[in-house]
C-alpha cells in the first residue's frame, strides 16, 4: 500500500485504534515528559508576569474567559453583532446576551481600562446597577441618568465599538497595506507576518477572481515589504483554495484540478519570484484529497524546482495528519524539494463532526477527544522534525504545554543540548516570532468568524535548524 492509499484508510479509522498506534510512535519519553511540564509552568508564569503586553483580547478572556455564562454571551455577542443587519435585531440580540449576566461580578477585576469600561456599559445595559444602590451623584448614578437619556441607540453603537476593538486583535486592516502598515506600527519593524485572507470560500465565478485578485495583489505588497528575499527570513502569505474556486468538492474534481491548478500555479510563480513562502491552508476533511493533489502537481511543476517556499498546513485534529506528514516527507525526497510544513491543532471541529452524524458515518475523520488531538500533535511535530532536512517546520499553537514539548522535541532532534534549559528566557531568545495577520477584504461586509489559534500563526524559527514554532508568549 502507498502512502496516498494509507492516507485514505486511516479518514474514518477506529479512533482507539489510532489513538493505539499514535502512542506507540510517541518518543518523548518520561523525563522529557516532566521537563515539559517545568517549561510550561514557567512560561505560564512568564505570560502572567507580563500583564501589561497584554492585549484587549487577552485581558477580556482573562476576566471573562469561557468558562462563565458572561464570557460565553460575550463570544456569542461578538461574533453575531457585526453580522446583524438592521437596529431592531441587534438591540434585541444585546439584550438577549446581556441582560442575564452577572456583571457586577467582574468590575474592577481587571486592570484593563477597556474591560472595566465595558463592565460599566454591560451594568447598565444589563439594569444590574440602580441610581438608589450608587446614590445619585456617584458615577454609577450618573451613567444611567445619561443611558436613560440616550436610549438604546447609544447602547448599541457602544458595543459595536468595543466589539471592533476586540476584532483588531484578529483584523490588523481592511486592505493588506493597511494590515501591514499597522503591524509595524504594533509589532515593531522587525516582526514577520503570515498573511491570510479572512472570509469565506468563494460562492461565485466572480468572487474567486476577486480573491484570486487580491491574493496576487497581496503577494506583491508583502513582497515589498520584505527586507530580504529569503522564504524563512521574510514574512509570507497563506492561500484558501475554498475562496479561489466555487465549487471546490470533490464531485466537480476534474474540473476543479483544471481550473484551481492554473490560478495556484499562477501565484506560486509570483511568490517564487519575489523569494517569498505561500502555504496552502488546508479546510475540510472532504477538501484533503484535492488539496493533496494539487500541492502534488505544484511540487512536480519544473517552474518552481528552484523554490523551496512551498508550503502547507496539516491540522492534528484530523486521523490522517501523521500518514500526510509522511507523504509530504516522501514527495520532497523524491521531487528534490524542501516544503514548508505548518502543523496545527485545526479550525473544523464541529463542521466536521456534526457532517459526520448527518450523513451516518461509522466513524469520525477526526478525533474527538483533545487529548487525542495533542497526542497526535506530538507526533506529526516528532515526524516534521525527522525529516528536517526535507521539511520546514512550523508549529502554530497558543497552548504553553504543546510550545514546551515542541522546544524538548526540538532540542532532542537537533542535539542543541538545549533540552533542560535554566533559563526559558535563554532558550526563547533563540527564536524569532512570526505574527499570523489577518485581512478583510474591502468587499466582504461581515467580520467574519476567526479562530483564535491563527492569532498566533507562523511564529518563530530556530536558527540555522530549520525549525519554526509558535505561541503567543
Amino acid at each position: 500500500m502507498d502512502l496516498r492509499q494509507e492516507i485514505g484508510t486511516h479518514k474514518l479509522a477506529d479512533e482507539s485504534h489510532v489513538v493505539q498506534e499514535l502512542q506507540a510512535a510517541l518518543k518523548l519519553g518520561s523525563a522529557s515528559r516532566q521537563q515539559v511540564e517545568c517549561t510550561a509552568a514557567q512560561l505560564v508564569e512568564q505570560v502572567r508576569a507580563r500583564s501589561k503586553e497584554k492585549s484587549h483580547l487577552d485581558a477580556f478572556m482573562g476576566q471573562f474567559g469561557l468558562s462563565n455564562e458572561e464570557g460565553v454571551a460575550l463570544m456569542c455577542l461578538a461574533e453575531a453583532l457585526l453580522r446583524v443587519p438592521d437596529s431592531v435585531t441587534a438591540d434585541a440580540l444585546i439584550e438577549d446576551k446581556i441582560l442575564a449576566g452577572e456583571w457586577s461580578e467582574h468590575l474592577w477585576q481587571s486592570s484593563s481600562l477597556l474591560v472595566n469600561a465595558s463592565t460599566w456599559g454591560l451594568l447598565l445595559t444589563g439594569q444590574v446597577i440602580t441610581v438608589d444602590e450608587f446614590g445619585a451623584g456617584s458615577i454609577a448614578g450618573h451613567l444611567k441618568e445619561a443611558v436613560s437619556r440616550m436610549g438604546k441607540p447609544v447602547i448599541r453603537a457602544a458595543m459595536y465599538q468595543a466589539m471592533r476593538i476586540l476584532g483588531k486583535e484578529f483584523v490588523l486592516g481592511v486592505t493588506i497595506d493597511e494590515a501591514l502598515e499597522q503591524g509595524r506600527k504594533i509589532y515593531g519593524p522587525d516582526c514577520l507576518f503570515s498573511c491570510d485572507m479572512l472570509g469565506e470560500g468563494a460562492r461565485t465565478g466572480q468572487a474567486a477572481r476577486q480573491y484570486l485578485a487580491a491574493y496576487q495583489h497581496a503577494i506583491t505588497a508583502v513582497a515589498q515589504s520584505n527586507s530580504v528575499q529569503d522564504v524563512v527570513a521574510g514574512s509570507g502569505i497563506s492561500i484558501k483554495l475554498s475562496a479561489l474556486h466555487p465549487r471546490f468538492e470533490y464531485a466537480q474534481h476534474d474540473r476543479v484540478i483544471d481550473e484551481l491548478h492554473d490560478r495556484l500555479l499562477g501565484l506560486a510563480r509570483s511568490a517564487a519570484g519575489y523569494g517569498m513562502g505561500m502555504t496552502i491552508d488546508t479546510e475540510e476533511a472532504d477538501r484533503l484529497d484535492l488539496t493533496l493533489e494539487l500541492f502534488e502537481r505544484l511540487a512536480r511543476d519544473s517552474s518552481l524546482k528552484d523554490w523551496n517556499g512551498l508550503g502547507i498546513a496539516v491540522q492534528a485534529y484530523g486521523k490522517r495528519a501523521k500518514p500526510v506528514i509522511e507523504w509530504l516527507a516522501g514527495l520532497a525526497r523524491e521531487t528534490g524539494r524542501r516544503f514548508m510544513v505548518r502543523l496545527v491543532k485545526g479550525a473544523y471541529w464541529d463542521t466536521e463532526i456534526k457532517h459526520a452524524q448527518e450523513l451516518g458515518l461509522e466513524d469520525f475523520s477526526v478525533f474527538t477527544r483533545k487529548a487525542s488531538t495533542d497526542l497526535s500533535y506530538l507526533v506529526c511535530a516528532e515526524t516534521l522534525l525527522a525529516n528536517r532536512e526535507h521539511i520546514y517546520s512550523q508549529f502554530a499553537t497558543h497552548n504553553a504545554h504543546t510550545i514546551a514539548a515542541v522546544m524538548e522535541i526540538a532540542g532532542a532532534c537537533l542535539k542543541t543540548g538545549l533540552m533542560h534549559p535554566s533559563s526559558i528566557e535563554s532558550w526563547m531568545s533563540r527564536f524569532r516570532h512570526v505574527r499570523w495577520c489577518g485581512i478583510r477584504s474591502v468587499w466582504l461586509k461581515n467580520l467574519n468568524r476567526c479562530d483564535i489559534r491563527l492569532f498566533c500563526c507562523r511564529p518563530t524559527c530556530f536558527r540555522g535548524s530549520g525549525v519554526t514554532l509558535g505561541g503567543w508568549i
